[in-house]
């Protein structure tokens, strides 16, 4: 559940942000200033990372139900979504599915990195993207963003898993980062493997069988 203080925080973001879909969120009857939260249960055992959503989320409200959201829903297995907090790194749709400028990521991280650190207990986060898996440097000292930029260039990032240690909200976490790319159907470099990479994650993590191919 999102507390009155941080939703209160993310609307006065949101007022006068240049680039909100505003028609959007007319067209489907939603007040602009509400983010757009998926969250979870606290005890859930992956963190899924997306970068905002799109139409069909605003008119849905609910995230991950876009033509991306469905392809990764669809690959969970029965049950696993009740095992998932979701979260996108700014939680309003842009104008023209244009990815937010990194001033505006880093303004909502300022809310919602504390929020995820307070209500998710887990470790291992699924990041969808290079801008999800980047959220995790903002605000961050300058030898973790290195770390982050040297392993996105290894080529075996996909496969690979990452653990950061972070400190705040009076705490100290090691969270893992499973990066994957965005499973986009625009992403021709990525979109054939995209199913078949999520499904290793999830046999990894979950302990799942192996899915039926692409």
């Amino acid at each position: 559940m999102l507390a009155q203080a941080d939703a209160a925080a993310l609307s006065a973001l949101a007022r006068g942000l240049e680039g909100l879909d505003t028609d959007c969120y007319a067209r489907h009857g939603r007040d602009p200033a509400q983010p757009l939260l998926g969250l979870g249960p606290p005890s859930a055992r992956l963190c899924f990372v997306g970068r905002d959503p799109g139409e069909r989320e605003i008119a849905q409200w609910r995230p991950f139900v876009g033509a991306s959201g469905r392809q990764i829903r669809a690959l969970l297995p029965p049950g696993a979504e009740d095992e998932v907090f979701w979260i996108n790194t700014v939680p309003y749709k842009p104008r023209g599915n244009k990815a937010w400028p990194a001033g505006v990521r880093r303004a909502f991280h300022a809310v919602l990195f504390p929020l995820l650190l307070r209500q998710w207990q887990g470790a291992d986060v699924l990041t969808f993207g290079s801008e999800a898996f980047h959220w995790f440097g903002l605000a961050q000292p300058e030898a973790l963003r290195r770390e982050l930029a040297a392993f996105w260039a290894r080529p075996d990032r996909f496969s690979s898993s990452l653990p950061l240690v972070f400190e705040g909200e009076g705490q100290r976490r090691t969270l893992v980062l499973h990066p994957l790319p965005h499973p986009s159907p625009a992403n021709a470099q990525w979109k054939l493997r995209f199913p078949q990479l999520l499904q290793s994650r999830l046999q990894q993590l979950l302990a799942v069988a192996p899915g039926p191919g692409p």
